[in-house]
C-alpha cells in the first residue's frame, strides 16, 4: 500500500468511527466529537509549529488557550459604559502605569554601569512603581466589581462580532508569547518547558482572580455565537417544515442544524491553517527551522539567527493555540477559567501530536480527531466492557462494584497504552514526518 493510500485511509477511519457513532449513540454525540476534535487538530497545530519545526518543548499550551478564550469575552461580550465610567479608564492607566514602570527598569538597566548604584536606582523605580500602581489600581478594580456582581462586575467587552474575537484569540496569545519567549526562550529545552507550564498557571490563576477583567470563577455565560440559536431556528416556519421533510423534530433539527454550522466554521479554519502550516514547512523558512531543530550549532555557525527563529515559531504556534482557545469558547456559550486544566490542554495535545507524528501536519490532525474521539468514547465503552464482564456476578458482589468502578479509569489508562503501543511500533507516529 503506498504513503497516499494509508494515510487517506487512516482519515476514512477515523471519519468512520465518527459516522458510527452516529449511528449507534445520536447524530449530536458525533457532531460534538466532531467539532471537538476540529477544534483540537487546530491546537495541536499549533504545538507541532513548534515542536515538530523547531523543536520547542513548550507545555504551556493551556494559558495559551486559556488567553483565547479571554479574548472572546474581551471583543464579543456588550460594553459596560457603567463599569468604565466608574473604574474602568483607571485601571487602564494603572495597567499603562505598571508597564511604564517594567519599560523605565529595562532602561535604567540598559543605559547605565553596571554597579551598586545601577541596582539603587533599578529597585527604586520597581518599589515606587508598583506602590504607585496599587495606589490607582486597587480602588478602580472594587469601583468596578462592586456594579451588580451577581450578573456583571468587569469591564465587559467591545461588543464586536464574535468571529472577531477568533483572530483576536490569537494576537492576544502571540503577544504572550512574544513577551515570554524574549525571556524564557534562552533555557534549555528542561527549563524552557518547566518555565511555560509554570507562566501557563499564573495566567489561569490570574484569569480566576481577577474579576474585574472576566469575572474570574463566576464565569461569563451567554457569549454571542456566530450560529443562530435553536429557539430561533424552533420559531422559523420554513426551517420547521424543512425538518418535518426530513423526519426530525424541530428540537432535534435545530440542535443538529447548529452544531453542523459550528462544525463548517471550524473545519474552515482548519483547513486554512493547514494549508498555511503546509506551505511553511514547504518553504526556505521550513527548512531553515528544521535544519535548526536538527542541529542548532550548526545552524548559528552558517549565520542563522537561532533564538529569534526560535521566537518566531514560538509566536506563531501559540497563535495558532488561541485561536482554537477561541473557538473552543465560542462553541461552548461561556468562559469557566476553572475548567483549563494541564492534563487536558497541554499533555492530551501532546499526545494527539506524539500518536499522530511530530513533523507532519495532517499527523497532528489525524492524531487529534482519533485522540479525541478515544478520549470520548473511551470511559462509556469501558463502563459497557465491565458490565458486560460482571453480569453474571451476584448483586452486591465487592468484585463486581470494583471493576464497574474502575471504569472511570478507563480513559486515563487507555491514553497510556495508546501512547506507549505507538512509540513501540510506530515511534515517528501514524503519518510520519518526511
Amino acid at each position: 500500500m503506498s504513503e497516499t493510500m494509508k494515510n487517506t485511509a487512516l482519515f476514512l477511519g477515523v471519519g468512520a468511527l465518527i459516522i458510527l457513532t452516529g449511528f449507534m449513540q445520536s447524530w449530536n454525540s458525533a457532531l460534538l466529537i466532531l467539532n471537538m476534535g476540529l477544534i483540537s487538530a487546530i491546537m495541536a497545530l499549533g504545538v507541532n509549529l513548534q515542536w515538530g519545526f523547531a523543536g520547542l518543548f513548550n507545555v504551556g499550551v493551556m494559558g495559551f488557550v486559556a488567553l483565547g478564550g479571554l479574548a472572546v469575552v474581551l471583543v464579543s461580550t456588550d460594553v459596560s459604559p457603567e463599569a468604565w465610567a466608574n473604574g474602568g479608564v483607571g485601571i487602564v492607566m494603572a495597567l499603562i502605569l505598571g508597564a511604564m514602570t517594567v519599560v523605565a527598569a529595562v532602561v535604567a538597566y540598559r543605559m547605565m554601569a553596571k554597579g551598586a548604584a545601577r541596582s539603587a536606582v533599578i529597585l527604586a523605580i520597581l518599589i515606587g512603581g508598583f506602590f504607585l500602581y496599587r495606589m490607582l489600581f486597587d480602588p478602580n478594580v472594587e469601583s468596578v466589581e462592586a456594579i451588580n456582581p451577581a450578573l456583571a462586575g468587569n469591564i465587559g467587552g467591545l461588543g464586536l462580532p464574535v468571529l472577531l474575537a477568533w483572530p483576536a484569540g490569537g494576537l492576544l496569545a502571540a503577544g504572550a508569547a512574544w513577551l515570554i519567549g524574549k525571556t524564557a526562550l534562552g533555557l534549555r529545552s528542561d527549563y524552557l518547558a518547566i518555565a511555560t507550564l509554570g507562566i501557563a498557571e499564573i495566567i489561569i490563576a490570574v484569569m480566576k482572580n481577577e474579576d474585574w477583567l472576566a469575572r474570574g470563577v463566576k464565569n461569563v455565560i451567554g457569549l454571542p455565537r456566530p450560529v443562530p440559536y435553536e429557539i430561533d431556528l424552533q420559531n422559523d416556519p420554513s426551517f420547521v417544515d424543512r425538518a418535518a421533510s426530513l423526519g426530525l423534530d424541530p428540537v432535534t433539527a435545530s440542535t443538529l442544524s447548529v452544531k453542523l454550522g459550528y462544525s463548517i466554521l471550524f473545519l474552515i479554519v482548519l483547513l486554512v491553517l493547514l494549508w498555511m502550516a503546509q506551505m511553511a514547512l514547504k518553504s526556505p523558512w521550513g527548512r531553515m527551522m528544521r535544519a535548526i531543530r536538527d542541529n542548532e550549532v550548526a545552524s548559528e555557525a552558517m549565520g542563522k539567527d537561532v533564538t529569534r527563529r526560535h521566537l518566531q515559531i514560538f509566536v506563531l504556534g501559540s497563535a495558532v493555540c488561541g485561536i482554537a482557545g477561541a473557538m473552543m469558547t465560542t462553541l461552548d456559550g461561556q468562559l469557566t477559567p476553572g475548567t483549563y486544566q494541564p492534563l487536558r490542554f497541554t499533555f492530551l495535545v501532546w499526545v494527539m501530536v506524539i500518536v499522530g507524528g511530530s513533523g507532519n501536519n495532517f499527523g497532528a490532525v489525524l492524531g487529534a480527531m482519533l485522540i479525541w474521539f478515544l478520549w470520548v468514547q473511551v470511559e462509556p465503552i469501558g463502563l459497557w466492557v465491565m458490565q458486560v464482564i460482571t453480569s453474571g456476578m451476584a448483586d452486591g458482589s465487592a468484585l463486581k462494584e470494583h471493576l464497574i468502578d474502575s471504569a472511570a479509569h478507563m480513559r486515563l489508562l487507555t491514553m497510556g497504552v495508546i501512547l506507549l503501543v505507538v512509540l513501540r511500533f510506530s515511534p515517528r507516529g501514524l503519518i510520519p514526518e518526511k
